[in-house]
């Protein structure tokens, strides 16, 4: 996809910000003001339509809150940007003269919003960026980018707000950067945003994860600001004050994609976790072809695929070893659960095959 950036590389990394909710002309024209003290700060965002899990919460000013976000443009010259989640939305943010469009999280998810928003965008030219679909589902996400691409649409970002689990971290939602990363290996001149917002939940570490974020090569970060969190009327948790916010940017460090203080060290190094890397590949290649071989013998002694206890001890002498090794033990844990994965595939082919003679 040949995706064109909405912003130029003197802007990267791009940073937008503002309130989770537009409340009160007063509360928009008040961050706003304070927003344009800071240069690097290029959009303007505010949650105009907010969907809720239940109904009877604050659901959002809807026209009002355009009005007001008009205002701001006209009073601080920045650029908005606001959710969409319908055609209605886009037509009526459109009329308000807003520069940029995101999806959230709960839209992505669903093919028939997305393909009737990309149709009412069609023929604007208007940038739009896709949050990542709730679930850990990177064909959801690319599907979405797709969609909006079939129908011209090439000013196109993707924002990074954490993935729901069921796993508890310090983080509202898991971050699962190795997903991140295939986005771009897939779609490498797609810009990628981060919303420490969202993904964290908390206001207190926000500044840490924006900070990692850049550090990851995120190419901008959303970041949601409010006058007084403790009476916004939605993700009160997540958003912060202006003197947090004034720390944030004080303390952010924007390191150039290209800096390297020790190139020929740096190099070196990589060459030599290249070579690692192509032999666990290679170790793997050789595990998977003695798993096919335990398949057959399985298969030819009536033997059950899933052996619980040689499961336990692989599992129980591996972490023992890296532990000893220094290696996190939730990372290897992982990579068992995967090696494990694609070894009960394989031999369930095997097993498949017998049946189907």
């Amino acid at each position: 996809m040949n995706i064109e950036s909405f912003f130029s590389e003197s802007e990267s990394p791009l940073i937008i910000a503002g309130p989770c909710s537009a409340e009160s002309e007063d509360q928009m024209l008040q961050t706003a003001c304070m927003l344009t003290k800071y240069p690097q700060i290029k959009y303007f965002r505010a949650g105009i339509w907010k969907p809720r899990s239940h109904p009877g919460q604050f659901e959002g000013a809807e026209n009002m809150g355009l009005q007001w976000l008009q205002k701001v443009k006209k009073t601080t010259r920045i650029k908005t940007c606001v959710e969409v989640a319908n055609r209605s939305h886009v037509r009526q943010a459109l009329d308000a003269d807003v520069d940029l469009f995101w999806i959230g999280a709960r839209t992505t998810v669903n093919p028939f919003l997305v393909e009737e928003i990309a149709q009412a965008m069609k023929g604007c030219n208007m940038p739009i960026m896709i949050k990542n679909p709730v679930n850990p589902d990177i064909d959801l996400w690319i599907g979405a980018i797709e969609r909006f691409y079939k129908h011209g649409i090439t000013k196109i970002a993707a924002i990074h707000r954490g993935f729901s689990s069921f796993h508890k971290t310090k983080y509202r939602n898991e971050s699962f950067w190795e997903i991140v990363f295939e986005l771009h290996r897939k779609i490498p001149n797609l810009p990628i945003i981060t919303d420490p917002s969202h993904l964290t939940g908390n206001s207190k570490l926000v500044a840490e994860l924006s900070q990692k974020a850049l550090d990851l090569e995120s190419d901008g970060l959303m970041i949601e600001v409010h006058p007084c969190p403790k009476e916004a009327l939605s993700d009160k948790k997540q958003q912060i004050d202006f003197d947090e916010f004034d720390k944030l940017m004080k303390s952010l460090r924007f390191r150039k994609k290209s800096e390297n203080r020790d190139f020929i060290s740096l190099s070196q190094l990589r060459t030599q976790i290249d070579e690692i890397d192509m032999e666990i590949v290679k170790l793997l290649s050789d595990r998977m072809k003695f798993v096919s071989d335990i398949g057959k013998i399985k298969r030819q002694n009536e033997l059950t695929i899933l052996q619980k206890d040689r499961w336990k001890e692989v599992v129980e002498s591996r972490l023992a070893f890296g532990e000893q090794e220094g290696l996190d033990k939730d990372f290897l844990l992982k990579i068992l659960h995967y090696v494990h994965e694609e070894s009960l595939r394989i031999q369930s082919d095997i097993f498949d095959r017998k049946n189907d003679e």
